[in-house]
């Protein structure tokens, strides 16, 4: 990107600094803000553009995949394959959320209580003590225990905040909206109430808030954060459970198969990343009742199609079992 402001704005952000001295990633950092001119709209620009691309560009090659009969064969639900019509209608969900969470209209900066998270995330880092249009970067191993940090402490808000859309008000008001799929597909990572969409992106943005507090942190490495969250967000609502998934290499990891249980069963696994937090608080016990369930037919079938009939009449009974806990949880919510 060239420089196509004033020298003013290089002036008023970067005073003395050394062009010379920085890599090309810093250097085009600079070229955004100063093109910009303002910090604020820089910012917000960059972080709804990022979110736009990633998501979207992320969620392409699982549309792709669930186009391609080969693939079903490490499909979760491989009876459940999102039509083209259910696709549309989530894009457009997702778009209508991300547009009010994110991008307020032109007239008012604060047209919606949920802009804070794009467009008033700049005047709140710098509040906090985040550096955001500053180079150069932190280092490589900098980043990478802060990000450690973000996802650590984004789980644990991730599953107790997702616990507490599950009670009844907030289920039937809110979480209810992303729960219309059981069998989820990578775009409906996102297809949730705008409200919901602030919640679980509070856990998103306050570890890093948090983390100011205690030292230097650099917007560039919370920008990097909410790139990997959106790729394992998507990815755990895949419905696939690959081979070469990260769960088989990292047993505590969450993947697709922990979240796609939650979607089939309306309970249980309500942590995000990991494993840990639900085997903490006992909410995976219907989960790992599943599982074994699964194990033991996969044992005893005697061709691959016997072993599909049973997962399948396996998969059939938690989901009607779930929908039963939905339907009691409205009832419970009816008689107060």
């Amino acid at each position: 990107m060239a420089f196509n402001a004033t020298a003013g704005s290089f002036d008023a952000l970067y005073p003395g600094t050394d062009m010379s001295s920085l890599n090309w990633a810093e250097e085009k950092w600079v070229a955004w803000y100063v093109w910009w001119g303002n910090p604020i709209i820089a910012t917000g620009m960059i972080s709804f553009l990022m979110h736009e691309i990633v998501y979207f560009g992320r969620s392409i090659p699982w549309m792709i995949i669930d186009a391609i009969p080969y693939f079903r064969r490490w499909k979760l639900q491989p009876n459940k394959i999102p039509s083209p019509e259910e696709q549309w209608e989530c894009i457009k969900q997702v778009l209508w959320a991300h547009m009010t969470v994110e991008l307020p209209t032109a007239r008012c900066l604060l047209t919606l209580p949920l802009d804070i998270i794009i467009w008033l995330f700049h005047p709140m880092a710098e509040v906090f003590g985040m550096k955001t249009y500053q180079v150069p970067f932190p280092s490589n191993s900098t980043m990478a225990w802060q990000i450690a940090f973000f996802m650590f402490f984004e789980d644990l808000f991730h599953w107790a905040a997702h616990r507490a859309l599950h009670e009844a008000h907030l289920y039937k008001h809110i979480h209810k909206l992303h729960h219309k799929y059981s069998a989820p597909f990578g775009l409906a990572a996102e297809y949730a109430h705008p409200a919901e969409v602030f919640i679980l992106g509070m856990g998103t943005l306050a570890g890093s808030l948090i983390l100011c507090l205690f030292t230097e942190v650099h917007f560039v490495t919370f920008f990097l954060w909410v790139i990997i969250k959106l790729f394992q967000a998507i990815d755990s609502h895949s419905g696939y459970d690959f081979p070469w998934s990260l769960k088989h290499f990292l047993p505590f990891w969450a993947g697709a198969d922990h979240h796609d249980f939650h979607h089939m069963a309306f309970t249980d696994n309500y942590a995000t990343s990991f494993r840990w937090w639900d085997s903490i608080f006992g909410t995976d016990h219907k989960y790992h009742a599943y599982r074994a369930r699964v194990k033991s037919a996969k044992a005893k079938a005697i061709t691959a199609e016997d072993f599909f009939k049973a997962e399948q009449e396996i998969n059939a009974a938690v989901l009607s079992e779930g929908l039963l806990t939905e339907a009691a949880l409205e009832a419970k919510l009816k008689k107060n």
